[in-house]
């Protein structure tokens, strides 16, 4: 029997390797995020000022003030609290953080949820629902977070390699060119007309995060972000269903 081509060299093993190598924590030394139980309201009304992206002459040589910094760049002349949810997902993303980080963040998005989302740009409030994954505090908030973060992940590895095809992402295929060949791990090719696999892939996602309180601002700000996106493979999916109907109607 020949040896199998991995896409993954090594697999599990190395894939383990390559994930956990970016997440060692940052140092804080003298540093420390809020504390839990912070004034919100008091960051809500402050402005991130252009020195909070420069360093001081006392400032410490750590990698967290390091990267306090570089996140800074983004968020100057907005608010602090948008500022503080941009520091809690960069540490939410190691091994290891300060042990208020997951709470605030969860607390965050509980009390401040519309000033976020008026805030926060699309690719952080992407970040936000992702983080949800591994740090909600309810199943919802977990399992949400986790359809998200798979659904938007793929999207960016999908569009980003169709776009090497030479199509803007509005573009949709046309019907001269389809190959009729096997799908990877022998899945069931997609009805365009009568196939549901697009609804059903957003819909469930949508209502469970309706359910909860904390995470459903967010849910709802982002799907409907997503079903009025004038490109990506939802929406050109759509203009071929569309498409194949009308040619359909007139045969």
């Amino acid at each position: 029997m020949s040896e199998k081509t991995l896409t993954y060299p090594g697999g599990y093993a190395y894939m383990m390797e390559r994930y956990d190598g970016r997440r060692d924590p940052f140092d804080f030394g003298p540093e420390d995020l809020p504390p839990l139980d912070a004034n919100l309201s008091v960051l809500t009304n402050a402005v991130v000022p252009e020195r909070a992206a420069r360093k001081g002459p006392t400032d410490p040589n750590t990698s967290w003030a390091r990267k306090r910094r570089q996140i800074a760049e983004e968020f100057i002349d907005l608010s602090e609290l948008a500022f503080l949810n941009a520091q809690l997902i960069s540490n939410l993303r190691k091994r290891d953080y300060p042990p208020q980080t997951a709470a605030l963040f969860c607390r965050v998005w509980a009390e401040e949820a519309e000033h976020l989302l008026s805030e926060l740009n699309l690719r952080w409030l992407v970040s936000s629902v992702q983080t949800f994954a591994d740090h909600g505090e309810t199943p919802a908030q977990r399992e949400v977070g986790q359809g998200l973060r798979m659904l938007f992940g793929m999207m960016k590895l999908y569009e980003f390699e169709r776009s090497f095809g030479g199509l803007e992402p509005s573009k949709e295929h046309g019907f001269g060119k389809r190959v009729k060949t096997r799908l990877p791990l022998d899945m069931e090719p997609f009805s365009l007309v009568h196939g549901g696999l697009d609804i059903n892939i957003l819909a469930p996602i949508w209502e469970i995060g309706k359910s909860d309180p904390v995470i459903a601002p967010l849910v709802d700000h982002l799907m409907q972000e997503l079903i009025e996106e004038p490109g990506g493979v939802f929406r050109r999916l759509a203009q071929m269903r569309a498409k194949k109907e009308r040619q359909q109607a007139r045969q």
